[in-house]
């Protein structure tokens, strides 16, 4: 029992590593179980397909984001009844950070995979994702939606995109923009203080009124 559950810990940990450097559609199935040194009948055995192998990279991290990050905005939404959006961003942090226990720079690696998603029109990930997380995403974007009223669903659809994406870009040159910013600046960062940066951006352009031009 303790092989058989090393040798799946092998493929996640290989195959979590190469979807988010290459992605998912350039990651072969050959290429996970050399980096990972088992057969492929080992990831058929544990996973079934590709797809089911990229959901349960996934599902490490969601599986407590989600909890966590519903847990966050419900005591937010017991204390305040009208939280910025600020405010409830803010609320997520934690949850984000927290990935780092699941694995070793675990809010990046999440951030990068949730891009990959994204990027390759992984449509079977989507579904994955509102089938056994639907409850927390409603959650969260019925707490947006009541910090900020004025938005009309199908623009709030494209404004929590558009959001998502810029978190995703920011995580994935992280390093380079710290980089630059102390270079350039004198500034210290972490992954922490780059993520409360763009805090204030993110919520303001979710609430920014709808144009009637």
């Amino acid at each position: 029992m303790a092989n058989r559950s090393d040798t799946k810990t092998r493929i996640l940990d290989a195959a979590e590593k190469l979807f988010a450097e290459r992605g998912f559609s350039e990651t072969s199935l050959r290429l996970i179980t050399s980096k990972a040194e088992v057969n492929l009948a080992s990831v058929n055995y544990h996973f079934g397909s590709k797809k089911e192998l990229i959901r349960a990279v996934l599902a490490r991290y969601l599986d407590v984001f989600m909890p966590g990050a519903s847990t966050e905005l419900t005591k937010l939404a017991q204390s305040s009844e009208n939280a910025s959006l600020e405010t409830i961003f803010s609320a997520l942090v934690r949850p984000l950070l927290d990935l780092n226990k699941v694995r070793t720079e675990g809010t990046r690696i999440f951030l990068q995979l949730l891009g990959r998603g994204y990027i390759e029109s992984q449509g079977h990930l989507r579904w994955f994702i509102t089938t056994h997380y639907g409850e927390h995403l409603d959650r969260f974007v019925q707490v947006v939606s009541q910090s900020a009223p004025h938005i009309p669903p199908a623009e709030m659809f494209w404004r929590l995109h558009f959001t998502l994406g810029t978190v995703v870009f920011t995580m994935a040159s992280s390093d380079a923009l710290m980089e630059i910013a102390e270079a350039d600046f004198k500034e210290q960062n972490d992954i922490e203080s780059v993520i409360r940066k763009v805090i204030p951006y993110m919520a303001a352009g979710v609430a920014v009124p709808v144009s009637k031009a």
